[in-house]
């Protein structure tokens, strides 16, 4: 039976889930860039998000959510067929359903956008994304919430600790391994031309995780509030140790250096966030605020990968972070909400790193694969010329600062 307060709360968490893309990372992101290349950023992401959408449509969640085998699957409700106005995914609408989940299938491939800023081909952009969609995106989420292998195993991943952050952290490092490197890096990169924008699409970010995490529940119920609360904790916590590890390390405590730990506490609490309670949420975001932030130095120095916005450190990282925490956190010694029959913290550790492994292992390889294909189609990087005249002129003709 159709449950209101449910249809509302998810109606809600939907559009909140959207608005992290559009304009909360896309904003975010365009700050970080060179004032040259801040149109580039915002119309990969609206583009990216138009894409998404069809493909969801199409087949990206006939794919994920229908009847199939353990890996995908299968397109019975390719163009929601079969899905009527009446129709219902457990108390709600399936319409409602299907769009809180396209929101997320929308700000996936979006997060990738982060590592190849400035350098890489429109057409590649959307090429790739499409691709990856369907590839990566859809069997993973199959695995895992549409009740494939995964799921049967018993993984926990909430919110999307490695449907949305590791396939997308992943897949990101191996996409901007495959570019090179921006002129100048890693020592001669342009600082951030515009903070503040940092700032407003990472608020934006953080209040709209609220839908992503709370809104997982798919129900207004005491687990959602559960996952808000533990969601702000994580993100206010790994803010501050950012922050502070930042003053230590440079004397002075910076906003980017704030705001990025924001996002890492909301990455890593992703899949944790409907299992543990307030303790857990203040450990995993003091954790994600300690590694997330070591992690950014060792893939600019030492991978020498210029993963140009941290996305592998910040969301890939994290999600993993998450999935690894949860299993001793769900804990009701914690605050947890336990485990399921017949498993303890070291059995459901080994689920989670199955969940690891599979999906790093596929990510990579899908990845590699539809890398090959974009090179011998379009192409992946912009000529020289263009990269240094900028992206909002070569690409698209347009200029967001005029003298």
């Amino acid at each position: 039976m159709l449950d209101t307060g449910n249809t509302a709360w998810i109606l809600t968490s939907t559009a909140l889930v959207l608005f992290m893309t559009l304009p909360g990372l896309a904003l975010f992101y365009a700050g970080l860039v060179k004032s040259k290349n801040i149109l580039s950023v915002l119309m990969q992401c609206i583009a990216i998000a138009c894409l998404a959408s069809l493909i969801w449509l199409g087949v990206g969640y006939s794919m994920a959510f229908s009847d199939g085998s353990p890996w995908v699957g299968g397109l019975q409700k390719a163009f929601l067929s079969g899905v009527e106005r009446d129709s219902l995914s457990g108390d709600i609408p399936e319409t409602v359903f299907f769009m809180f989940q396209m929101t997320f299938a929308i700000i996936t491939p979006a997060l990738m956008v982060g590592a190849y800023v400035e350098r890489i081909k429109f057409s590649a952009v959307l090429l790739f994304s499409g691709l990856w969609l369907i590839a990566v995106y859809a069997p993973v989420t199959h695995w895992i919430w549409g009740g494939g292998w995964l799921a049967e195993k018993g993984i926990l991943d909430y919110a999307g600790g490695l449907v949305v952050h590791l396939t997308a952290g992943i897949s990101a490092l191996v996409l901007a391994a495959a570019l090179g490197p921006r002129k100048g890096f890693p020592n001669q990169i342009d600082p951030p031309h515009n903070p503040a924008l940092v700032m407003i699409g990472a608020s934006m970010l953080w209040v709209g995780w609220f839908g992503f995490n709370a809104g997982s529940a798919l129900a207004a119920n005491e687990d959602a509030g559960m996952a808000m609360l533990v969601t702000h904790i994580s993100a206010a916590t790994a803010s501050l140790v950012w922050m502070t590890i930042d003053w230590i390390k440079f004397g002075k405590p910076t906003l980017i250096g704030l705001v990025t730990g924001t996002i890492a506490g909301l990455a890593s609490i992703t899949p944790a966030s409907g299992f543990v309670g307030p303790i857990g949420g203040l450990v995993i975001g003091l954790s994600a605020g300690i590694v997330c932030y070591i992690l950014v130095s060792f893939i600019k120095t030492s991978l020498r990968i210029d993963d140009s916005l941290d996305v592998f450190a910040v969301h890939g990282a994290g999600g993993v972070l998450g999935i690894i925490l949860v299993s001793f956190l769900a804990d009701t010694r914690f605050g947890g909400v336990g485990y399921a029959e017949g498993m303890d913290s070291v059995s459901q550790l080994s689920v989670q790193g199955i969940g690891i492994a599979a999906v790093f292992a596929w990510s990579v390889i899908a990845s590699i694969i539809i890398i090959i294909i974009v090179k011998a189609t379009t192409g992946l990087r912009i000529d020289p010329s263009f990269e240094e005249e900028g992206l909002d002129i070569s690409s698209h003709g347009e200029t967001n600062y005029r003298p």
